[in-house]
């Protein structure tokens, strides 16, 4: 592809990562612009129907919205297909994609939870979708189909990550006994694409975020912050 690319990005938008992840692993060059959904400029709005990132701008003046298909522009332009080859798996790869993006949503409603209950029973419900998912992670690994990345592994990537920062201030043992996708979770936190796909100063970013939900979550977190203050203060004055 010789036509420029420029990712439309918000920092903390689990979508675009999908997209950067698939442009870093098929190594395309690619600017990316980042954006206050806040506040959407004129021209956002009128490239994006939908009002939402990511975008991914094709030269001077072509705009492709919606992540999925974006990254099947991506996948099928340029070589070195990450979809399977076969129909049928490739059928089972979009389903899988789709169940990546329903995780999302499950976790969205863990973080807007009001309530302990509503926290615990939504956590309870994505345990079962993670639950699903060791019986269809492969057995050989490292990645969702074996030993080669695929479009599976981009749209999880960003799933992982969310329990990564949840994990650094509570406790929630969502992968407890599952050992398939616990091992799959490790080797995409070490993917150079999955790494680089959110900023140095991510993990900050979603505390923030975390903190000013008003939610369950955000009490959570307001109270390791607290003990951390109060264990502090107890070293320095000892």
């Amino acid at each position: 592809m010789t036509t420029s690319l420029t990712l439309i990005s918000h920092s903390l938008c689990p979508y675009v990562q999908r997209a950067a992840i698939v442009l870093t692993e098929k190594e395309i060059p690619f600017e990316r612009v980042y954006i206050d959904l806040a506040n959407k400029p004129d021209w956002f709005r009128a490239a994006s129907p939908l009002g939402k990132v990511p975008l991914l701008k094709i030269g001077t003046d072509r705009y492709l919205f919606e992540s999925a298909p974006i990254v099947e522009f991506i996948d099928e332009t340029e070589p070195y297909q990450l979809h399977p080859a076969d129909p049928a798996e490739r059928a089972r790869h979009r389903a899988y994609v789709e169940f990546a993006s329903q995780c999302l949503n499950g976790i969205g409603a863990l973080y807007n939870a009001r309530t302990e209950t509503d926290f615990k029973n939504t956590l309870n419900a994505l345990r079962q979708k993670f639950e699903h998912l060791d019986e269809q992670v492969s057995r050989s690994g490292p990645f969702f189909s074996g030993d080669r990345f695929c479009l599976v592994d981009a749209a999880f990537g960003p799933v992982f990550r969310y329990f990564d920062v949840f994990e650094s201030f509570t406790r929630l043992e969502t992968f407890r006994d599952l050992e398939h996708v616990s091992s799959w979770r490790r080797q995409l936190a070490d993917r150079p694409s999955v790494q680089f796909a959110v900023s140095e100063n991510y993990g900050d970013l979603l505390l923030g975020f975390l903190e000013n939900r008003g939610s369950w979550i955000s009490s959570l977190l307001r109270n390791r912050e607290q003990q951390k203050s109060w264990v502090a203060t107890r070293l320095v004055s000892e």
